[in-house]
C-alpha cells in the first residue's frame, strides 16, 4: 500500500486516471475469464458483458478524475494560503520585534530621563507604570523571537533535563519564593538546547504570578521507561479556566484568548521537542507537567 501511494503521489489527475483505466480494464477481462471458466462456458466471455464492465470502469474512472482534480485544486489553494499566512506572520513578527522594540527602547530612555527630573510621588508612580508596561512588551518580543527561531524539525540531540531545570531556576528571580527540587542525578531526554525556554517560562510563571504570603514551588523529575516527566507545582492562584481551555482547544477567539504569550511558548516549544504539556489547576495552585521522550545515556 505504501508503495502504491508513493507511486501515485505527485502524479497528474490524467496519469492517475489512465493508470486506473488500464488496470481496471485488465482486471475486468481477468475476472470475466475466471467467471466464465468456473461456469464452464465454452464460448468464453460474452462481448456484451465485457463492454458493460468496461463502461463501468470508464464511468468510475471519470469520477476518479474529477475527485483527484478537485483534491489537487483544494490542496494547491491551501498551500498558497499557508504560504501567504506564513509570510504575513514573518513580516508581523519582524516588524514587532525590530521596529516596535526600537520605539519601546526610546520610550524607556525618556522614561528614565523623566524619572530623574520629577519629584512628586504621583508622577513617579505613573513613570514606573510606563516602565513596567514597556518592559512587559519587550519581554513578549523576546518570546516571539524564541518561537520564530524554533526549528519545526524533530530534534535528534539529547539534553540532561536535570541540568536544564537547575539552569532555569538559576536564571529566574525567585523573589523570596521557596523552590525545592527532587530529581535523579541525570535524566536524558530527546531534545535540543531550546528546551530551556519552556522550562524557564514554567518557573517564571510559578514565581511571578504567585502573590501569596509564602510562595512555594516544587519541581520533580520522574523517569518512566520511554518518557521523562518534569512536574512543577506552585501554590499560586492558578491558570484561569478560560485560558486553559484556549490552550486545550489550540484556538484563540475575540472572546476567548490567553493573556500571556508565555503559555503558548511552553506549549509550542515542548511540542517541537516531541513532548507534551498538561496544565492542572486547583484552588491550591497549579501543576504543569512537561513530558519528553527519554534518551539513552552515552
Amino acid at each position: 500500500m505504501k508503495y502504491i501511494s508513493e507511486l501515485l503521489y505527485g502524479r497528474s489527475a490524467t496519469a492517475v486516471t489512465a493508470l486506473y483505466l488500464c488496470l481496471g480494464a485488465l482486471s475486468a477481462v481477468a475476472v470475466d475469464l475466471v467467471v466464465a471458466s468456473a461456469g464452464g462456458s465454452a464460448g468464453g466471455v460474452a462481448p456484451t458483458r465485457l463492454v458493460a464492465d468496461w463502461l463501468i470502469v470508464a464511468g468510475s474512472g471519470g469520477i476518479l478524475y474529477g475527485a483527484v482534480t478537485h483534491h489537487r485544486r483544494e490542496a494547491e489553494t491551501a498551500r498558497r494560503n499557508l504560504e501567504t499566512t506564513n509570510q504575513q506572520l514573518q513580516v508581523l513578527s519582524r516588524v514587532f520585534r525590530h521596529n516596535v522594540r526600537n520605539d519601546l527602547n526610546v520610550i524607556q530612555g525618556y522614561t528614565d530621563l523623566l524619572a530623574d527630573r520629577v519629584e512628586d510621588d504621583r508622577s513617579r508612580e505613573c513613570l514606573e507604570t510606563v516602565r513596567e508596561t514597556t518592559d512587559d512588551i519587550v519581554a513578549i518580543s523576546e518570546k516571539l523571537r524564541v518561537i520564530e527561531d524554533a526549528s519545526p524539525e524533530r530534534p535528534d540531540g539529547r539534553v540532561d533535563l536535570v541540568d536544564a531545570v537547575h539552569e532555569a531556576i538559576a536564571a529566574v528571580d525567585a523573589g523570596g519564593a521557596a523552590v525545592t527540587v527532587e530529581t535523579p542525578s541525570k535524566a536524558w531526554i530527546r531534545a535540543d538546547d531550546s528546551v530551556e525556554f519552556p522550562i524557564r517560562e514554567v518557573f517564571e510563571n510559578a514565581v511571578t504570578h504567585n502573590d501569596g504570603a509564602t510562595r512555594r514551588v516544587e519541581a520533580t523529575i520522574r523517569e518512566n521507561g520511554t518518557t521523562t516527566c518534569l512536574e512543577v507545582t506552585d501554590n499560586g492562584p492558578g491558570i484561569p479556566p478560560d485560558e486553559r481551555a484556549v490552550l486545550q482547544a489550540e484556538e484563540e477567539t475575540p472572546l476567548s484568548h490567553a493573556s500571556s504569550i508565555g503559555l503558548w511558548l511552553v506549549k509550542w516549544m515542548c511540542e517541537t521537542q516531541g513532548g507534551t504539556v498538561r496544565f492542572d489547576a486547583t484552588d491550591d495552585g497549579t501543576t504543569v507537567r512537561l513530558r519528553f521522550e527519554s534518551a539513552s545515556p552515552r
